[in-house]
């Protein structure tokens, strides 16, 4: 069980505490799955206190705050809705090969890449 991250305080925590800096925006939510190195546990009192730095706005979860883990249909239906947005952006099939897989001229092999995107490294698959 994660405590309240506010000094003193020794109750559960049951919310999330995260700023968005480019926003200017700070967003108290439900408690996270897992804790991260940049965002405060509060315990529901402090949750529903807490205020924004002056100039910035402040998103509150509407409802009350569960001190409970997410149970298998919560993990359930977020599986699911990213599963859905990751196939809202596929790009649309060209016309000339919706139906005609079975016809269609194999892909080509895919070669290994390797490289640097952002802080993720993309590597080789090892040797056979």
């Amino acid at each position: 069980m994660r405590r309240c991250c506010r000094p003193g305080c020794k109750n559960p925590a049951v919310a999330t505490l995260t700023y968005v800096y480019s926003d200017s925006t700070a967003v108290v939510g439900p408690l996270a799955t897992v804790a991260e190195p940049h965002s405060w546990d509060l315990c529901e009192t402090h949750g529903s206190r807490i205020t924004a730095p002056k100039g910035w706005e402040l998103v509150r979860h509407e409802g009350g705050f569960s001190s409970s883990t997410p149970d298998d249909d919560d993990l359930t239906a977020l599986a699911e809705a990213v599963r859905e947005a990751g196939l809202r952006r596929r790009p649309p099939e060209p016309a000339a090969d919706r139906g005609y897989r079975d016809y269609a001229s194999p892909p080509p092999p895919r070669t290994a890449r390797t490289g640097r995107r952002g802080h993720l490294r993309v590597l080789p698959d090892p040797p056979s």
